[in-house]
């Protein structure tokens, strides 16, 4: 299982003391979300091997409408391994969804932003994968916890009828925030969300990082799909 995150600069630990603390965990690996306004450095094949854990490239596009996270789209693409984009709005949702260079939509109830069966059929033909981002069941209390579990829950509903493709995150920006896989697996039950749904949805990323570097390896291109098209899974 695989959890992704932001490092420093777009949080408060290096990607470093992410890997060790997930690897105590019993984590695969983590993927390194970073907001495209603050990437900062590292090297991943080091810390891949120090701490014997994968470290997967990623960026989380942050834009302020569809026509900006186009552009950095393309940009990142090439040179990241997992690319998302953050949503919340049903502009920027509907832009991701449709949009077959993206991996991952992420956040996309936070705000304003809404999914429907529209947006669900879109992500499966383009092989984008929904987040659901528990960061808010884990880190907030009363009204806004309720909430957000509702809205899990609804999303839930949608991404299942559709056979929708998703990952599952507690999207920590530290360290500290970091959860075991058996906590997600718990929380998930209390929730309402089962723990088969959770492990299916910490495990897309790590086969997500496999698919897009075997395809980068393979400087593959199927004739009519762009790179990053989703694949079934044999």
């Amino acid at each position: 299982m695989y959890e992704a995150v932001h490092a420093h600069p777009d949080g408060e630990s290096t990607v470093a003391r992410f890997a060790k603390t997930a690897a105590d965990y019993g984590y695969e690996g983590v993927v390194v979300r970073n907001h495209s306004d603050a990437r900062g450095s590292y090297e991943p094949e080091r810390i891949r091997e120090e701490y014997e854990i994968d470290v997967v490239r990623g960026v989380e596009v942050r834009a302020d409408d569809p026509h900006g996270a186009s552009g950095a789209v393309g940009n990142y693409r090439t040179d990241e391994t997992v690319v998302a984009v953050e949503g919340g709005t049903n502009a920027l949702n509907r832009f991701a969804v449709e949009n077959e260079k993206v991996d991952v939509l992420a956040a996309p109830i936070a705000g304003n932003g809404d999914v429907n069966h529209v947006l669900a059929k879109a992500a499966v033909e383009n092989g984008v994968r929904f987040e659901f981002d528990l960061s808010d069941v884990l880190r907030t209390h009363g009204g806004r916890r309720v909430r957000h579990v509702q809205s899990l829950r609804k999303l839930e509903e949608i991404v299942d009828y559709y056979d929708a493709p998703y990952v599952v995150s507690a999207d920590p920006s530290s360290h500290l925030e970091l959860r075991t896989p058996r906590e997600l697996l718990a929380l998930g039950e209390e929730i309402g969300l089962s723990s088969e749904f959770i492990e299916e949805g910490l495990r897309e990323w790590g086969r997500l990082a496999e698919r897009n570097r075997r395809i980068d390896s393979e400087s593959f291109i199927e004739p009519g799909v762009e790179r990053g098209r989703y694949e079934e899974e044999s």
